[in-house]
């Protein structure tokens, strides 16, 4: 099956995009004690920054780089993220380099990475509204060299058509799959070189301690492509699905991995090289790490 046309996919999500902030800024003027109308939606000062990112008000969660980072976004650095910048010094010059990039969320790792020299990076997105901030992000910051596409990243992958590209970074999207190996699996098939994953895991003592295994409701056993593993439900609670800026999966849940057998996996699919960096047991969240997995040469 070949890949609709993301021009397409594109229109439909601008028109769809567009009802929705139409209609949330129609809500804002009702609570503001004013009429609902089209035009309330047309900006009424100079060109800036600022109206652009406003778009998406409150939904950032990025703080944007120079010369931009006076303009009020989001608070994290996602921009000068140090485990993109750790991955760029482990493979060296991207030049000439081929990247795909999962989730790209605001574009802060595609900034980075089209930055250190790739030759084009190439970010798929499924979320909407994350897929039209990328957007603005690329007019803002000018990413010549970074092309975003709107659309399910898995069935991008699984596409005859899909090309191979030397550097693939999944940051914070294998524990949002509902089969994590799958995409590892189909990674492989399309990564030449080097493999970045930067993920959650689940682990029972840190379940225990922190009392949330409620959240974790099954674990079951699974065999993708000839790897068999232990899968965790994770189940997202109401708050989570109902925020704005909500940037988990296309499901009301996910599957987690253990850390060990994400470390197999990786391996099983032929990246015999994992070097490991932030390693972080005692993650806000839930425990974390990141792996460079390369091919042997």
């Amino acid at each position: 099956m070949r890949v609709p046309d993301p021009s397409t996919r594109v229109v439909g999500v601008l028109q769809a995009a567009l009802q929705r902030v139409s209609g949330f800024l129609g809500r804002r003027d009702v609570e503001k004690g004013r009429d609902s109308s089209i035009v309330n939606g047309y900006v009424a000062t100079a060109p800036s920054a600022q109206n652009a990112i406003d778009i998406f008000e409150a939904e950032w969660t990025s703080k944007l780089p120079p010369p931009l980072d006076s303009v009020k976004a989001g608070t994290m650095t996602l921009f000068e993220d140090g485990r993109i910048k750790w991955l760029i010094d482990e493979v060296g010059d991207l030049t000439g380099r081929s990247v795909l990039e999962l989730g790209p969320l605001e574009g802060g790792h595609s900034y980075m990475l089209a930055r250190a020299g790739a030759q084009l990076v190439t970010a798929i997105e499924a979320n909407t509204h994350a897929f039209l901030k990328c957007l603005v992000v690329k007019e803002l910051l000018d990413l010549h060299n970074v092309k975003f596409l709107c659309g399910d990243f898995a069935e991008y992958l699984k596409d005859s058509a899909c090309p191979s590209f030397d550097i693939c970074v999944a940051s914070g999207v294998l524990y949002h799959m509902g089969n994590p190996v799958e995409l590892v699996s189909l990674l492989s098939r399309r990564c030449t070189s080097h493999l970045f994953v930067w993920t959650h895991y689940y682990d029972d003592r840190w379940a225990e301690e922190r009392n949330v295994k409620s959240r974790f409701p099954l674990v079951e056993r699974s065999v993708q492509d000839g790897f068999s593993h232990r899968l965790v439900r994770q189940i997202y609670d109401r708050e989570t699905l109902s925020s704005a800026g909500f940037c988990g999966g296309s499901r009301f849940y996910s599957n987690w991995m253990y850390r060990d057998e994400i470390i197999d996996c990786l391996k099983f699919f032929g990246f015999s090289s994992i070097k490991i960096n932030f390693d972080h047991y005692d993650h806000p969240h839930a425990p974390a790490f990141a792996l460079i997995a390369s091919r042997q040469s």
